[in-house]
C-alpha cells in the first residue's frame, strides 16, 4: 500500500521528515512495494560527476508490482479504459488480469524476436492499449523502451533509432487523429532508410491503409502474437538497470535521450501519483497526454497501474467532432481525476462555454494541469465551468529529466493559488538561485530553480553522453541539479514557475530546442541563418518566432520562401515545431565577435522595443531598426 497524504498538517509532517532524514523517508516509501532482494543503501550520490543511485542492489521487475501485487485484489478490475479517436467506434476495457494476459503474450513475442535485457525497442505508435502492452511488455523482459510521438518526421524518428541503437520497431499501418490519418508506417519506412540497427519492425493494424511490408524484416502484430504463451517470467532487474529512454529537445540541437532507471522511478511515479490526484479506489483517472511524452510513461501507464488504478487512453483531440469531447468522455466514463495541459483548456476557452454547459460533469473531484505554467484566466475558466467551482485545481511542475511532479498542489490538501504551483512534495528540495549561483532565502525572491538533493524519479544520465548530462543539469551551480527554469517564491513560500530560462521554447507544454529548429530551418536553400526564439501565444502558451536571413528573396516571393521554411521543419523535425511566425530579415543582431544577440529578437517577439538595453556591441546597429519596422507583431517603441 502507497503511503497516502491526507492533511495539510500531514503534508507539513511528511516534508519536514523528508527533509530532515531524506534516505529514511524514502525507505518508506520503497517499503510499499515488492523487492525480490531488498536494497543494501537508499541512496547513493555525488552531484558533481554526477552519480545518483537508489535502492542500491535492489532487485525487483517494474511489472510484478503491477501484475503480481496487483491480481488478487485487482484482478476484475479495469485497468485500462480505451476511448477512440471516433466516438462512433467501440471502446475497449482491459481488466489488470486480461492487460497481463496480453502484456505477458507480446513480451514472449519480443523474446522470439531476439530481444532480451538491455536491449532497446523504439516505439512509434498511435495511442492504442497496444501502445501501453508494448511499454509493459519491454519492462516485463527488461528491454528498454524508446517512445517516439507518432506526430515526429521520420528524420526525427531515424534521430531517435539510431542514437539508441534500437534493435526493433513497434509501429502501426497508421493513426487515427482527429479526421486525420497519420501514415506511421510510410513515415516509419522512410526513416528506416538510415537505421542499420533495426533487425524487426512489428506492425499494428489499426486504420487498415494500404501499405507496404518489407519481407524479411516486416511483420504485423497480430500474427507475431498468435499462439505466444500467456505466461512469461518476469526478468529480475537491478534498481539501476535502464527502464526507458525518452528522448527531449536540447539546446545544441541533438535530442537528449534521457534515462529513467527501474527502482527508483517506479517508486516515485506511484508516490507521486497516489498523493497529488488523492487517488481512491474505484476512482476513474483521465490523463490527456500522449505516451510519446513523459506525461503519458508517468501518469497514463506506470503511475496509475502500480497504484491499482484505472487509466483512460484516449486516441484523438479534445476539439473533434467538436470541443465538447474531453466533457463527453468525462460523462461517458464517470471520470475523477482529469489532467490535461494548458495549452488544451485555452483552446477549449476559446471555443466558448457551450461546449461545456451541459455536460454531466458532477463526477469529477480532481482537475490537473500539466506541461507549462497555467495563466489565470484559464485557472478560473477551468475552476469555475470544468470543475463548478467544486474542484481542486493541481497545477503540476516537473519535467522529463525529473521522472514525476515535483511541485504541485495536493489535491483537496494544499491551498491553492492560480498560476502558483503551490509547494514542493515531500523528498523534493528546491532552492532559488541567483545567476552568480547565491542561494536567496526567504520569501519574495526570483531567479533560476535548483534542487540541492536527489530524488528517486530523476535522470540518470543521457543515454551514450554522460558528460553532456553533466554539463546541462550539473555544471551550472555546484553540487546541485539546475532545471533550466525561472521560478518566483512569493510572500507564503509559494512556488511560481516563470518558464524556461535556456534556449528551449514551451509549445503547448512540450520543449522543443531553438538550435534544433534552426538546424532545420537552415537546411533551405535561401537561407543564410536563422535564430528562433519563443513569444506569447494565446493558445500554445509560447509561439515559434523564426528570424531568417535569406540570399535572396525572388523566388517565389517572401510569402513562397515562409511558406516552404514552414514546410522544411515540418518535414525534418514534425508539425510540432513548425514556426508560427517567420519574419524575413537583412541579417541578425550580432555582436563584433559574431554573437546573435538574442534578447533583442525576444523582446521584438514579445512586442517591447522600450528598453532593448546596451546594444553598442553589436556589429551593425541598424539592423535592429529594420528588424522591428519589419516585425510581425505589433512592437513598442
Amino acid at each position: 500500500m502507497i503511503n497516502k497524504i491526507h492533511s495539510l498538517g500531514g503534508y507539513i509532517h511528511e516534508y519536514q521528515k523528508s527533509v530532515a532524514n531524506p534516505q529514511a523517508f524514502w525507505a518508506q516509501q520503497g517499503e510499499s512495494f515488492f523487492w525480490r532482494k531488498r536494497w543494501d543503501k537508499v541512496v547513493d550520490w555525488n552531484f558533481d560527476e554526477p552519480k545518483i543511485q537508489w535502492y542500491v542492489n535492489g532487485k525487483l521487475n517494474i511489472t510484478e508490482n503491477i501484475f503480481e501485487r496487483n491480481l488478487y485484489t485487482h484482478g476484475s478490475q479495469e485497468a485500462i479504459i480505451w476511448e477512440p479517436n471516433n466516438p462512433d467506434e467501440e471502446s475497449r476495457t482491459l481488466t489488470y488480469s486480461e492487460l497481463f494476459v496480453e502484456v505477458n503474450k507480446f513480451a514472449n513475442t519480443l523474446r522470439r524476436l531476439g530481444v532480451g535485457k538491455g536491449d532497446r525497442v523504439a516505439i512509434y505508435m498511435p495511442m492504442v492499449p497496444e501502445l501501453a502492452i508494448a511499454l509493459l511488455a519491454c519492462a516485463r523482459i527488461g528491454a528498454i523502451h524508446s517512445v517516439v510521438f507518432a506526430g515526429f518526421s521520420a528524420n526525427a524518428l531515424k534521430e531517435r533509432i539510431n542514437d539508441a541503437a534500437a534493435k526493433v520497431l513497434l509501429t502501426a499501418d497508421g493513426g487515427f487523429r482527429g479526421d486525420k490519418i497519420t501514415p506511421l508506417k510510410q513515415i516509419a519506412d522512410e526513416a528506416l532508410t538510415n537505421c542499420s540497427s533495426i533487425e524487426t519492425v512489428v506492425v499494428l493494424k489499426r486504420t487498415k491503409s494500404d501499405i507496404e511490408m518489407v519481407v524479411g524484416r516486416d511483420i504485423w502484430w497480430h500474427k507475431a502474437v498468435d499462439g505466444q504463451s500467456e505466461v512469461c517470467p518476469a526478468e529480475e532487474m537491478d534498481s539501476e538497470d535502464p527502464l526507458f529512454i525518452l528522448y527531449t529537445s536540447g539546446s545544441t540541437g541533438k535530442p537528449k535521450g534521457i534515462v529513467h532507471t527501474t527502482g527508483g522511478y517506479m517508486v516515485y511515479s506511484g508516490y507521486t501519483f497516489s498523493n497529488v490526484f488523492q487517488y481512491h479506489a474505484g476512482d476513474v483517472y483521465f490523463c490527456t497526454a500522449d505516451i510519446g511524452w513523459i506525461t503519458g510513461h508517468t501518469y497514463i501507464v506506470y503511475g496509475p497501474l502500480l497504484a491499482g488504478a484505472k487509466t483512460l487512453m484516449f486516441e484523438g483531440v479534445p476539439t473533434w467532432p467538436d470541443a465538447g469531447r474531453f466533457w463527453d468522455i468525462v460523462s461517458k466514463y464517470q471520470v475523477n481525476q482529469f489532467y490535461t495541459a494548458p495549452t488544451a483548456i485555452r483552446a477549449l476557452l476559446a471555443k466558448g462555454n457551450e461546449f461545456v454547459e451541459g455536460k454531466k460533469l458532477s463526477s469529477l473531484k480532481v482537475l490537473g494541469t500539466v506541461g507549462e505554467p497555467i495563466n489565470e484566466e484559464a485557472w478560473h475558466w477551468y475552476h469555475d465551468h470544468v470543475g463548478r467551482n467544486q474542484c481542486p485545481i493541481v497545477d503540476t511542475w516537473w519535467q522529463t529529466e525529473t521522472g514525476g511532479v515535483m511541485v504541485s498542489p495536493i489535491a483537496g490538501i494544499t491551498p491553492t493559488k492560480p498560476s502558483f504551483a503551490t509547494l514542493p512534495l515531500p523528498g523534493v528540495q528546491p532552492v532559488i538561485v541567483s545567476n552568480e549561483g547565491k542561494e536567496l532565502t526567504g520569501n519574495s525572491v526570483e531567479g533560476n530553480l535548483c534542487i540541492k538533493y536527489p530524488w528517486p524519479g530523476m535522470a540518470r544520465t543521457i543515454w551514450g553522453d554522460h558528460e553532456r548530462f553533466r554539463q546541462t543539469y550539473f555544471s551550472s551551480y555546484s553540487k546541485m541539479y539546475f532545471t533550466g527554469d525561472g521560478v518566483k517564491r512569493d510572500e507564503d513560500g509559494y512556488y511560481r514557475i516563470l518558464g524556461r530560462v535556456d534556449d528551449v521554447i514551451n509549445v503547448s507544454g512540450h520543449r522543443l530546442g531553438t538550435a534544433e529548429i534552426e538546424n532545420a530551418i537552415n537546411e533551405h536553400p535561401l537561407v543564410n541563418e536563422s535564430a528562433v526564439v519563443g513569444y506569447p501565444h494565446a493558445i500554445k502558451g509560447q509561439g515559434i518566432y523564426a528570424f531568417v536571413a535569406c540570399g535572396e528573396l525572388s523566388t517565389g516571393g517572401e510569402d513562397g520562401i515562409r511558406k516552404s521554411i514552414m514546410q522544411g521543419v515540418t518535414k525534418i523535425i514534425g508539425p510540432i515545431a513548425r514556426p508560427d511566425l517567420v519574419q524575413l530579415v537583412p541579417g541578425l543582431p550580432k555582436t563584433r565577435s559574431g554573437k546573435i544577440m538574442r534578447r533583442i529578437l525576444r523582446k521584438v517577439a514579445e512586442g517591447d522595443a522600450t528598453n532593448l538595453g546596451d546594444i553598442s556591441t553589436l556589429l551593425d546597429e541598424d539592423v535592429v531598426e529594420q528588424i522591428i519596422d519589419g516585425a510581425l507583431v505589433d512592437v513598442k517603441r
